[in-house]
């Protein structure tokens, strides 16, 4: 079977793993760091209340 562009066969060719370059690997590296670092990142005020303000009128408009 063929192998999928981006394969090699891991040294010994036991299995396979993905060739990813150095630059590609830290591109990857910053950029989870980034993800973590928004998750803990505290929600803004505003956009609570904005939520808040959401959910009211939906509930305004689903009551008969």
């Amino acid at each position: 079977m063929n192998e999928p562009s981006g394969w090699r066969k891991a040294p010994g060719g036991a299995g396979k793993l993905p060739s990813m370059t150095d630059a590609s690997a830290q591109i990857a590296s910053k950029l989870k760091a980034l993800y973590q670092a928004l998750e803990n990142e505290p929600i803004p005020q505003h956009f609570i209340e904005l939520l808040e303000r959401l959910d009211a009128a939906e509930n305004a408009q689903s009551r008969p």
